[in-house]
C-alpha cells in the first residue's frame, strides 16, 4: 500500500498495479479496497493500464478530516491523480461516478471519464431526512442499523440487504457507516455537467431497474461529449470480464 496526503491533511491509501496509461478507479458507497468490484476490475485492466485503486476518506486505510465537503473528496481524487503522474483517466461506479463528475466539472486533470450507473437525477434533491436519520443512528452507536437503513432507502433489493450481515465485510461496513452521508451529499448535489469537457462513457447493466437506467440516460444526455452503452450484468453491476474490455477501448483512445 502507498499513501498520498490530500489538501486538508487527510491520508489516502492507494494501490498501484499494472503498466501503461494511468486509470484511477473510484468506489461506490460502502466500498473500499478489499470490498467491492474495483480490485477485480483493476486486475482485469492491469495488462494495458497502470491502475490506481484507493480508499475514499473515512474508509479502509484512509483517514478522515471533518467537516466533510464534496470539495475535500474532490481534492482526495486530485491527490491520487497527482500520484498517477498529474493526469489520468477516471472510472467511477455509482456514487463514485458522481464524485468523478464533480471532480471533472471542477477542472481536475482527468483525460477521459467512465461512469457506471451514476445515481444522479436531472434535478437532485438532498435527502435531508435520511441524512439526519443516519447521523442519529451513528451517534447512538447503531452503525449496523445505519448501514441497513441506507441500503433499504436507496433501493437495494431486499435479498441483497438480507445478505449484508452474513458478509465477511460486515464489521468493516459498520466502521464506515458515517461515510454514507458523504455519498448522499455527493448524489444530492448537482455538478455542472456542461463544464465536463472530456469524453465520457456512461454505462449501465441490462438487469438494473428502470430508475438506474433513467439516471444513466439523463447524465449521458446532459454531458457535452458522452457515449452511452448498456452491457450484460446484474442489478447495479457489470462484471470485470465484460466491463474491462469496454473500458480498455475507451481509455485506450486517449493514448492512441
Amino acid at each position: 500500500m502507498s499513501t498520498v496526503t490530500s489538501a486538508d491533511g487527510t491520508t489516502i491509501g492507494y494501490t498501484r498495479t499494472g503498466s501503461g496509461p494511468p486509470v484511477v478507479l473510484v468506489d461506490a458507497a460502502s466500498c473500499f479496497r478489499g470490498n467491492g468490484p474495483m480490485d477485480a476490475l483493476a486486475e482485469a485492466l492491469a495488462q494495458d493500464f497502470t491502475v490506481f485503486t484507493y480508499d475514499r476518506r473515512g474508509r479502509g486505510e484512509s483517514t478522515d478530516t471533518p467537516p466533510y465537503t464534496i470539495g475535500r473528496e474532490v481534492d482526495d481524487l486530485r491527490a491520487v491523480i497527482d500520484a498517477a503522474g498529474g493526469s489520468a483517466g477516471v472510472h467511477g461506479f455509482s456514487s463514485g461516478a458522481v464524485l468523478a463528475l464533480h471532480a471533472a466539472a471542477a477542472g481536475a486533470p482527468i483525460t477521459r471519464l467512465s461512469l457506471l450507473e451514476p445515481p444522479l437525477a436531472d434535478d437532485p434533491v438532498p435527502e435531508v431526512d435520511l441524512v439526519a436519520e443516519l447521523e442519529q443512528l451513528v451517534r447512538e452507536g447503531r452503525r449496523g442499523a445505519a448501514v441497513l437503513r441506507f441500503n433499504q432507502a436507496i433501493g437495494v433489493p431486499e435479498e441483497f440487504v438480507a445478505g449484508l450481515r452474513q458478509s465477511p465485510a460486515w464489521p468493516a461496513l459498520e466502521k464506515l457507516a458515517h461515510t454514507l452521508v458523504y455519498d448522499l451529499a455527493i448524489t444530492g448535489t448537482a455538478p455542472d455537467l456542461t463544464a465536463v469537457r472530456v469524453p465520457a462513457l456512461v454505462v449501465d447493466s441490462e438487469r438494473s431497474d428502470p430508475r438506474l437506467r433513467e439516471w444513466s440516460d439523463g447524465v449521458a444526455r446532459r454531458l457535452p461529449d458522452a457515449t452511452r452503452a448498456t452491457l450484460p450484468g446484474e442489478w447495479h453491476g457489470v462484471g470485470p470480464d465484460v466491463l474491462a474490455p469496454v473500458l480498455a477501448a475507451h481509455f485506450g483512445q486517449a493514448a492512441a
